[in-house]
């Protein structure tokens, strides 16, 4: 459904599992920098009336998200720690040139969202089937659903904005180079690293 090249190796589990609280802290910060994307979008792009409504409930949505997380930390006893580069991200704006039109812009934008979060949604469907944690699975499970939303919103946009033909090339060829990035990550604790 995703259309991941590269699944995660299932034994990152394994290191989620020995570092709870390090992967709480990590996934609060996606969720945080999700609901930032979808803020930049509206300031971005104020004329796509349709993408800015989206962008508002996706915005609450994620916060909302970041707050359940949050909680988490905090019924264990711990705090929020430091946020932390995340290399998945950084290697994978990478892909697309910078600049090119308005449109193109957004096109990207709303193709590395849509990674992000098939990616996410594909770690949490892990999370959900393999943690001993039956609270915490259950609790991915939910997330899992969400996540796979929101990916095809995003899909969806870029092909509604964007030339559909163009669209999906751009998205097959970083699907492509997501599965590079991949290859190099699932060590650690991290969403996406």
């Amino acid at each position: 459904m995703l259309g991941l090249k590269l699944p995660t190796d299932p034994r990152w589990v394994n290191i989620v599992e020995k570092n709870i609280d390090e992967i709480l802290t990590d996934h609060a910060y996606c969720e945080q920098k999700a609901a930032s994307t979808a803020i930049s979008l509206i300031i971005s792009f104020p004329e796509y009336t349709e993408l800015v409504e989206e962008m508002i409930a996706l915005s609450r949505e994620e916060m909302a998200h970041f707050k359940m997380v949050h909680d988490r930390i905090t019924d264990r006893g711990q705090t929020l720690g430091r946020d932390r580069k995340d290399e998945y991200v950084l290697q994978l704006i990478k892909f697309f040139p910078k600049g090119g039109s308005r449109t193109t812009q957004l096109v990207h934008r709303l193709l590395y969202a849509a990674l992000i979060e098939a990616r996410s949604c594909e770690r949490f469907r892990l999370l959900s089937e393999e943690l001993e944690d039956k609270e915490l699975a259950e609790f991915y499970h939910k997330l899992m659903v969400s996540e796979a939303g929101h990916y095809t919103m995003f899909l969806q946009f870029a092909r509604q904005y964007g030339n559909r033909t163009e669209v999906d090339k751009k998205w097959q060829e970083l699907l492509d180079y997501e599965s590079g990035i991949m290859k190099n990550l699932g060590n650690k604790e991290s969403i996406h690293g």
